[in-house]
């Protein structure tokens, strides 16, 4: 098990941990019935921080972050000497935390995406593990709620009787969206993006030898241009050379940012 704590990366925070580790901290904070946020975050994410302070400020509360991506696993063994065997994969860390739950009698509610792709997903996953509670499920409305809105989703899922949360809204949506809902329902939050369609069998993931090269990314956007091709093109030379810069001390940006105010996604 491997758990270094919190490295900065881009002014990010994100833990140096596998996936045993995290599956661990989540399960733990589920019994306890404790609000705690976790996010899986891969280039994408962090960049997103860099040109916005104020998101950096939110996801530098979280509780866990793991490196979603190759990129941002070597990232931190560039940064840090970690020596990390693997990333820690949203997609994966989303069943991890599934099997384990379905072992120790825990419930999960799936909140996002469209009432069709929740159908699906939540049929694959209790085939695959029948002994999973699942207490509920709801869809995203794609918009964003008001007060009043947010705290009638948040009792929904309280009273569904579930002990942990997974939300696949898309970065940075689903990241705002833990953040904010991790204290009204006191449970963890999980911010797995695109395991929703993954494990609902909408979208075929990469061989293991592309995911093990870094690759998935482009994998990603040859699967949908028109929506990924700047994330997967545009984004990874700007963050290689930002981490050059970080590497060699000749830039570094406070891991802090700005304080964030409700945006309340649903």
């Amino acid at each position: 098990m491997i758990d270094y704590g919190k490295k900065n990366v881009l002014g990010v925070l994100i833990d140096a941990t596998d996936y045993h580790a995290a599956t661990e901290r989540i399960i733990s904070a589920a019994r306890e019935k404790r609000g705690y946020s976790v996010s899986a975050l891969a280039i994408h994410g962090v960049m997103t921080t860099v040109f916005d302070a104020t998101h950096r400020r939110r996801l530098n509360q979280f509780d866990l972050v793991t490196p979603d991506g190759q990129g941002v696993r070597w990232a931190i063994d560039w940064l840090h000497r970690t020596g990390l065997p693997d990333r820690v994969y949203g997609p994966r860390l989303t069943l991890e935390v599934c099997k384990r739950c379905s072992e120790e009698g825990l419930k999960v509610f799936f909140y996002g995406s469209r009432p069709e792709v929740l159908s699906m997903l939540t049929t694959r996953v209790q085939e695959k593990y029948p002994d999973l509670q699942i207490a509920g499920s709801e869809p995203s409305q794609f918009r964003t709620t008001t007060r009043e809105e947010q705290l009638a989703i948040a009792e929904k899922i309280r009273e569904s009787g579930t002990d942990l949360l997974f939300v696949g809204l898309g970065c940075p949506r689903q990241e705002v969206f833990a953040f904010e809902y991790r204290d009204l329902v006191q449970m963890p939050c999980l911010a797995v993006g695109a395991a929703f369609d993954y494990h609902a069998g909408l979208v075929a993931e990469p061989p293991l030898w592309v995911q093990r090269m870094g690759l998935h990314g482009f994998y990603r956007a040859f699967q949908d241009p028109k929506r990924l091709w700047k994330r997967f093109f545009l984004l990874p030379p700007v963050f290689l050379s930002l981490l050059a810069l970080q590497l060699t001390g000749l830039w570094t940006v406070k891991d802090r940012g700005s304080e964030p105010t409700a945006i309340r996604y649903g």
